[in-house]
């Protein structure tokens, strides 16, 4: 979660279903999995990374992002999450790039060095969001450089010298509302009458509680098989043996 998002969401961010119905896709990438290490690169609040211990998917987790304010080791769950401003220089056997890449200028080299330690059979999940047209004040607040489409982001993985596994995009039940929205705030940006902010916003428990369960329905059905719209692209990846 960038650290931005944490400010506006509050201190029930991780329950937000934006965050929470990723993490279950995220969870159902990497089912019937269970490694020591988790590496969470650009990782901020480290919700996904909790997501994980908490499913038993990992035993630990180390957590990267040049925002922290400090680095420090906790306990989740009975089990470590450290904060770094750099990766821990040992193995990891999952690798998170969650919505990292379209944050920098050349996407490649910094995946391809994120990922230089992973072995043949070590996983790198990668989120990023989909397609440029829906370009908006949300991406400008959150300092994007760039929107991907399925393709577009198997491109950068190969050229990293991974290979994708699985790629599919998420929230495509909401993915008509979103593009009829953005396009006509884009309209309206022409005459700055639409200021740059996130798109996401705190809600009730209520209307929480039924988009988790419209993108578990999703989730179940479409995921990750879904090669046609959404909103993020997920890519599951590897190392070629």
């Amino acid at each position: 979660m960038d650290i931005k998002e944490t400010s506006i969401l509050g201190r029930d961010a991780d329950r937000h279903w934006y965050y929470a119905s990723k993490g279950r896709a995220l969870l159902q990438l990497l089912k019937g999995l269970s490694v020591d290490t988790v590496l969470d690169i650009g990782a901020g609040s480290g919700v996904f990374s909790r997501q994980l211990l908490d499913a038993g998917v990992c035993r630990r987790a180390v957590c990267v992002d040049p925002a922290y304010r400090a680095e420090g080791v906790e306990r989740h769950n009975d089990r470590e999450i450290r904060f770094a401003h750099s990766p821990d220089p040992g193995p990891a056997d999952i690798i998170l790039m969650m919505d990292v890449l379209e944050h920098v200028d050349d996407d490649v080299e910094l995946l391809r060095r994120s990922t230089a330690r992973l072995r043949p059979q070590d996983q790198v999940v990668i989120t990023v969001p989909a397609f440029q047209f829906l370009w908006s004040g949300h991406d400008e607040f959150l300092e994007h450089r760039r929107r991907y489409s399925r393709r577009q982001i198997e491109a950068v993985v190969r050229a990293a010298g991974l290979e994708p596994v699985k790629s599919g995009y998420f929230f495509g039940l909401l993915f008509p509302v979103a593009a009829i929205q953005r396009l006509f705030n884009k309209w309206r940006r022409k005459s700055d009458a639409a200021p740059s902010k996130s798109a996401l916003s705190a809600q009730g428990n209520a209307v929480n509680t039924v988009l988790i369960a419209l993108h578990d329905l999703e989730r179940k059905v479409m995921f990750p098989f879904n090669r046609l719209a959404g909103l993020p692209v997920f890519c599951l990846a590897r190392r070629p043996r």
